[in-house]
């Protein structure tokens, strides 16, 4: 009889929750046929992976509350950097803290939630967390002058390959993180407690600052560019995201590119691709030996093993860069589950299920166990995660939750694993009729057109508010007037819309929104706020 989460080690299963930043799902896992990542793909091999999995907004801190509050971010009301939820919005219970409160020792390494007043200077600690969260020491350095350059002086560059060795303290910030999370699960080895680490990494976030020896992974004459690289014709200006914190960067500069829309030369939106790739490898490196100690651990057979990103990021698809929009490109991420007994048998105490793998020796790409094909959320990691432990589910919220501490905005996405199908009811779907699972995402602009601070506006800037829906079939976004003073939405203020139909336009190139074709069906499809 095959085992499964939900008789098996239920008072006894830890999490190991990986999250990265600015990762799209460039990974052989997905089938993209140029990033090497094998040992994130041997993670994918014994795993859940979702297909189709989106952020709830395409910026760092506005994602991570959401997802481990389990609220969107008009719940939140942080759709910037510079407010705490608990403050601001209302004072929600999060992921780590409801497994710290079910006995769980809580740790937090590296980037998990965004530092700053977003997490109230502290990483939302002691709330999530049972021990102070840890912080790489060498992360100061991230964008300083550190990057050599042609003249052979240093630079605060956007393309930073370089000899760790040379690096102040003699290492980056993820090598450290890695170490540090290594180093606990071996303390957690000596201990009797159930555990929840979570494990922040920094790329293939920018500057590009990664070991040199992974470029050579990817040789420029094999870089192609974006499938799409201009600007789309019928794209609102809205829309638009002009890429502001990559034109800060000196190599970047150096260019003297226009603004709003560029474009960059071709040969540095090659070397621009080229080492986001290099910056990708460099990360599954980490992973694999992270997962590595979790078989030296002894670990492998009773945790959860979470991997996801934040968002995603522009390679230079729509004419654009970094993240900042509700393309599919920005919002869908990487999103795998590894529950043992339940996403694959369980192994003998001495069998490795992951093997640190050499990126630079010839391996193959194993495939997932399972891959569901439904629209999925990142804000319903929360009550997923409680489901595969054997926690209670946190209720679904009311319609306005912001007095209620505990509840949640996502639906557990343990219904779509293969083995739950047929099944499994999940606890939070008894006597509910079906619909289709739709993926909501947004993005605030200050104005109609794009300005300098179009990708990230404060809150008190915020005119406009992009809401987006991701079905199986097409993407609906509607610009709508927003009023900061009292997070108010007008739905009758329609400032732009968008349409793209998944079949017939994957890359999002081709706005059908007020297209005589297609103009009967807007207003049927583009009930983004009825939902």
């Amino acid at each position: 009889m095959k085992l499964n989460a939900f008789d098996l080690f239920l008072d006894g299963m830890n999490v190991l929750f990986i999250v990265s930043d600015d990762l799209r799902p460039a990974l052989g896992c997905y089938r993209d046929l140029v990033v090497k990542s094998p040992n994130i793909d041997q993670l994918a091999s014994r795993s859940v992976v979702f297909q189709n999995a989106f952020a709830q907004q395409a910026v760092c801190a506005p994602s991570r509350v959401s997802f481990l509050t389990g609220r969107r971010p008009d719940t939140t009301r942080l759709y910037d950097f510079h407010s705490y939820w608990r403050v601001h919005a209302g004072n929600y219970s999060t992921l780590p803290q409801y497994f710290k409160e079910n006995g769980y020792m809580t740790m937090s390494v590296g980037k998990v939630f965004h530092p700053g007043v977003s997490s109230n200077h502290s990483d939302d600690y002691p709330y999530s967390w049972s021990i102070p969260p840890f912080h790489p020491s060498s992360e100061k350095y991230e964008n300083t002058k550190v990057c050599k350059g042609k003249d052979g002086k240093l630079h605060a560059n956007l393309l930073c390959p370089v000899d760790v060795a040379e690096m102040p303290e003699g290492t980056l910030p993820d090598i450290q993180s890695t170490k540090e999370a290594i180093r606990l699960l071996k303390m957690m080895k000596e201990s009797n407690r159930n555990f929840f680490l979570a494990v922040g990494y920094h790329k293939p976030h920018i500057p590009f600052r990664y070991p040199q020896e992974f470029l050579k992974l990817y040789p420029l004459e094999n870089i192609t560019l974006a499938p799409d690289p201009d600007v789309p014709k019928g794209l609102p200006s809205v829309a638009y995201n002009p890429w502001t914190d990559i034109r800060r960067r000196d190599d970047v500069q150096a260019l003297n590119i226009s603004f709003p829309y560029g474009p960059i030369p071709e040969d540095f939106q090659r070397q621009i691709r080229q080492n986001y790739f290099a910056s990708v490898s460099y990360l599954d490196m980490l992973v694999g030996k992270l997962l590595n100690a979790l078989d030296d651990t002894g670990f492998s057979n009773n945790t959860i093993v979470v991997f996801t990103a934040d968002h995603g990021w522009s390679l230079g698809e729509h004419g654009e860069w970094a993240k900042y929009s509700n393309f599919d490109i920005a919002t869908r991420v990487p999103l795998m589950f590894y529950v043992p007994g339940m996403t694959a048998p369980l192994s003998y105490p001495r069998d490795r299920l992951f093997p640190f793998i050499d990126l630079f020796a010839q391996v193959s790409k194993p495939l997932p166990q399972g891959e569901p094909k439904e629209m999925v959320e990142l804000v319903s990691l929360f009550p997923t995660l409680a489901e595969l432990a054997g926690l209670r589910v946190p209720p679904p919220c009311p319609k306005t939750s912001f007095h209620v501490s505990l509840c949640t905005e996502g639906r557990s996405m343990v219904r779509y694993f293969p083995s739950a199908k047929g099944g499994h009811e999940s606890s939070d779907d008894e006597g509910k009729p079906h619909r289709p699972p739709i993926a909501f995402s947004q993005y605030p602009r200050p104005s109609n057109t794009p300005q300098l601070n179009s990708d990230l506006p404060l809150l008190k800037d915020i005119r406009v508010m992009g809401y987006s829906m991701r079905t199986a079939y097409y993407r609906c976004t509607l610009w709508l007037g927003f009023n900061p003073s009292n997070f108010s939405v007008d739905r009758n203020d329609i400032h732009a819309g968008e349409l793209y139909f998944a079949e017939s336009d994957p890359n999002e190139d081709h706005n059908m929104y007020r297209s005589e074709t297609h103009g009967h069906l807007t207003k049927k499809l583009c009930r983004i706020l009825e939902h």
